[in-house]
């Protein structure tokens, strides 16, 4: 008999009797274990897939909001004041002009600082406004509104409008529509009347405590400044994990003078604490991976013991060991596989029940969202599912190197 046939036949015999093994297990003991098995896989693979997509959405969320605020990189001038309000710089930058000729650069949008008083007839609350033009992008900003909208400021007039947090709009008891004074800190004091034109909230304390939004042709009018000097640039990058490489080229393509900060040190806490959240998952979940397939050399060892006097058959009629492996190897990639099935059943639809309708709401005050996130990442989730698979098919060759220990005669009398 030709080797390829005889190769195809062992396959074809190791198939056909680990098929009959599961058909038998239906009222058996070690049926039990084996659903039990099954289980351990889909609820690992399960809670690992809801996992990271809740902490990617977790992640997603914060970094985006911090970015809304500040973009990925911060263009400004050296100073030795930690104040805000700032050197400014000139607006005909090439970077800003010319942002075709930077394939890294998403966007470029001018700002600069100014801070001040916010006074009603019974609060004064400390605060800084944020001056942006014409060139914000509302899209990074939208999701923290609250109330109104974002004012539409041009480069030919001076607007009042502005945009406060609901946090300052509490405690001063301001609403949509409603005019406040603001005093500026400068020599001489001036005072602006402002208009709350929309209401925003992030969660986070260091932005809505004392961030609001207004016109960047205020805050030129009121530091006399020229329409050419602005107080910063943000730019936003295509690749947020490019972010070291944007840095270092634009740093290249600034003036020595000019300071180039990543969103990553600026707000250095809060992606440190995110990063913190990605080792404390990863321990987590390899805990859940070796109960689940510490189970599933368990089970196969238990089928093994069971099959025991079959197994000594076999042997006697002449099977090899690597035939009596594949009998059990196929038992265990058809568990792994429904296991998988099972888990992607489950961890997707639960997370796909989470995303479309927010079932499960959260305190915003600590967690600075309303809800519990979830981010897809299909390379994330394919990624996981090989992982469960590899590490389940190395698993099953633990258990079935029993086997060869195996004698026929003992085997036979065990039953």
């Amino acid at each position: 008999m030709p080797q390829a046939v005889l190769k195809r036949a062992t396959l074809n015999l190791s198939y056909f009797i680990s098929s009959r093994i599961n058909k038998s297990k239906v009222s058996s003991f070690s049926s039990v274990i084996y659903k039990i098995a099954i289980a351990s896989i889909g609820l690992g693979l399960a809670v690992m897939l809801i996992s990271f997509l809740i902490l990617r959405g977790f992640q997603e969320n914060i970094r985006n909001r911090v970015v809304s605020f500040g973009g990925h990189l911060q263009v400004t001038r050296y100073t030795a004041s930690n104040l805000f309000g700032e050197n400014p710089l000139s607006s005909g930058q090439a970077f800003a002009l010319e942002q075709e000729e930077y394939p890294f650069i998403e966007h470029v949008q001018a700002f600069a600082y100014k801070p001040g008083l916010l006074k009603t007839e019974e609060e004064v609350q400390g605060v800084v406004i944020k001056g942006v033009g014409p060139d914000f992008r509302e899209e990074y900003f939208i999701e923290n509104m609250v109330e109104g909208e974002i004012p539409q400021y041009t480069d030919t007039a001076v607007s009042t409008e502005v945009v406060v947090s609901q946090k300052i709009a509490d405690q001063l008891r301001l609403e949509l529509g409603d005019e406040v004074l603001m005093y500026f800190v400068q020599n001489p004091p001036r005072f602006r009347p402002l208009q709350i034109k929309g209401i925003y909230s992030t969660g986070m304390e260091d932005f809505d405590a004392s961030i609001i939004l207004g016109d960047l042709n205020l805050i030129r009018q009121l530091n006399s400044w020229p329409d050419t000097l602005v107080g910063g640039y943000e730019v936003f990058v295509k690749d947020f994990d490019q972010l070291d490489a944007a840095q270092e080229a634009l740093y290249e393509a600034t003036d020595y003078n000019y300071f180039v900060e990543k969103i990553t040190d600026k707000n250095i806490q809060i992606f440190e604490w995110l990063g913190l959240l990605d080792r404390n998952v990863v321990i987590f979940l390899t805990i859940i991976l070796f109960v689940a397939f510490f189970n599933i050399i368990s089970i196969l060892l238990i089928l093994i013991m069971e099959r025991t006097s079959m197994i000594g058959t076999l042997m006697a009629l002449g099977a090899q060991n690597s035939l009596l492996r594949r009998i059990f190897l196929y038992n265990g990639m058809l568990m792994v596989a429904r296991g998988i099935m099972w888990g992607n059943i489950i961890g997707l639809g639960l997370a796909a029940i989470q995303y479309y309708f927010h079932l499960i709401p959260l305190d915003k005050q600590n967690y600075y969202m309303d809800y519990v996130p979830i981010q897809w990442n299909w390379s994330l989730i394919i990624l996981l599912n090989v992982l469960v698979l590899i590490l389940g098919l190395l698993m099953m060759l633990v258990p079935t190197m029993v086997i060869s220990r195996i004698r026929p005669i003992k085997a036979i009398k065990f039953s």
